[in-house]
């Protein structure tokens, strides 16, 4: 394959690490960045936020030769643990034993691929913020964000992966007749709480869970640090009766924490002056079409398909686009026309597909985790896996630990699981016989 020249728009966790795939592979790499270099900085409170690494990631991270390196800074969570509001706790393991996703920060990721890449010859070029693109040239206009100055590029192929706002998507959508776009929004915002350590380092809720207390309209989560600190995140309602609207005095909050979540006030000492001092921030889905130009550019990551992070899927899904254009290069040697096409058709329905199942995990962890019935169902499922692992696989599993199965085949086949289950979940006595031989005869004959 000869090489080529490209520019990168966004430094971010994907843009970083598709650099490191071309460099590899002998291209010439740039990455603009609008924002500062974050190893040089404090990453600022509340916008830390810890990601979920699992299969689909660490696929990616194997592929490029640097997993070992990644895992160093990654801790393993075996299951939910969910916090009820009556102060009991139950864990549920996420898949089969041994199975994990992998508590990660996100800045320290960031910073990780971001070293990887300059060491494989990536210049990474920071404060320069991407204004405009002349297609008939291609060139790519960046404005510095400190000064009038402006560089110019040339590149062979330009790729967008600056994120769910991309400037690099308006410019492509600005000037293309028949762009589809979609954005929307949950009705929910989120806001950081951070849980400190214990005295030495301490963890104070335990290391190897993802904590949820699911309060049915609204939850709080809790992710792991190497610190022995826990990075918290409250999905909340904008407004209503109880929503970030209505929790506006230190008082308020600390009485709302007090009913709902009375176990977490004695984990987090200064909760309400972290409430009002962490910024309270959306959640968008983005779809649209084309993701690609000809052999000139292509959307990747959240540019291309933002999803909430619901399923812990939003990088996994963003590394796995990396994976699936190095593969692609592979077959296609220099034709990147039909390499940017065929990769447009193949993950645009797995993007989609993610979306949905993400929006449609945060009312599972809200509202059905702390439900006996939903409990019972996931009993069944795991059992079912445990003795014909070739015919049933549980939908989470299928996306987290699956990475073979497209997204889209997720699912398709979760909901065919989803309706044979709703039907068994109807049956007589089903919490005496749930692990008898005919509730899995039955459910074996529909499939």
């Amino acid at each position: 394959m000869s090489d080529k020249k490209v520019v990168i728009v966004g430094a971010g966790l994907v843009g970083s690490l598709l650099s490191i795939f071309l460099a590899k592979r002998g291209h010439e790499v740039k990455i603009y960045e609008r924002r500062e270099d974050m190893r040089s900085q404090v990453v600022e409170a509340g916008r830390s936020i810890n990601l979920a690494l699992s299969d689909r990631g660490i696929k990616a991270l194997e592929a490029v030769g640097i997993a070992e390196e990644v895992m160093q800074i990654a801790i393993p969570m075996r299951g939910r643990m969910i916090h009820h509001a009556d102060g009991n706790k139950v864990f549920q393991p996420y898949g089969k034993e041994g199975q994990a996703i992998n508590s990660v920060s996100r800045s320290e990721l960031n910073k990780k691929l971001m070293d990887i890449a300059e060491q494989n010859n990536v210049e990474i070029i920071f404060r320069k913020k991407c204004s405009t693109i002349n297609w008939e040239k291609n060139e790519v206009v960046f404005d510095d964000t400190t000064t009038l100055n402006q560089d110019f590029e040339y590149p062979n192929l330009i790729i967008g992966a600056d994120g769910a706002y991309s400037a690099a998507r308006l410019q492509h959508m600005l000037s293309h007749p028949m762009f589809e776009y979609h954005q929307y929004y949950i009705d929910c915002g989120y806001k950081e709480l951070a849980i400190p350590a214990g005295l030495n380092g301490e963890y104070l809720l335990d290391k190897e869970a993802l904590h949820i207390w699911p309060r049915k309209d609204y939850m709080l989560i809790a992710l792991p640090n190497l610190d022995g600190s826990f990075t918290g995140t409250l999905f909340f309602p904008f407004k209503g009766d109880t929503s970030f609207e209505k929790l506006d005095t230190e008082e308020k909050v600390n009485e709302f924490f007090k009913q709902d979540f009375p176990d977490v006030v004695e984990l987090i000492p200064d909760l309400a002056e972290q409430f009002f001092k962490n910024p309270t921030s959306s959640l968008v889905t983005v779809k649209c079409f084309p993701w690609v130009r000809d052999d000139k550019f292509a959307l990747i990551g959240d540019a291309a398909h933002a999803i909430v992070p619901f399923f812990g899927q939003g990088m996994n899904a963003g590394f796995e686009d990396c994976v699936v254009l190095n593969q692609l290069m592979d077959k296609h040697g220099d034709d990147w026309v039909s390499l940017l096409q065929e990769f447009q058709t193949q993950r645009k329905p797995d993007a989609d597909a993610i979306a949905d199942m993400a929006v449609n995990n945060f009312i599972e962890m809200r509202e059905k985790t702390a439900d006996p019935k939903f409990l019972l169902q996931k009993k069944i499922e795991a059992r079912l896996h445990d003795r014909h692992p070739d015919k049933w696989i549980p939908a989470y599993s299928q996306v987290t630990f699956s990475p073979h199965i497209r997204y889209s085949e997720a699912l398709s086949r979760g909901m065919k699981q989803e309706a044979i289950m709703q039907e068994v979940m109807q049956l007589d006595n089903l919490a005496e016989k749930w692990d008898s031989d005919e509730v899995e005869w039955m459910i074996l004959e529909k499939l």
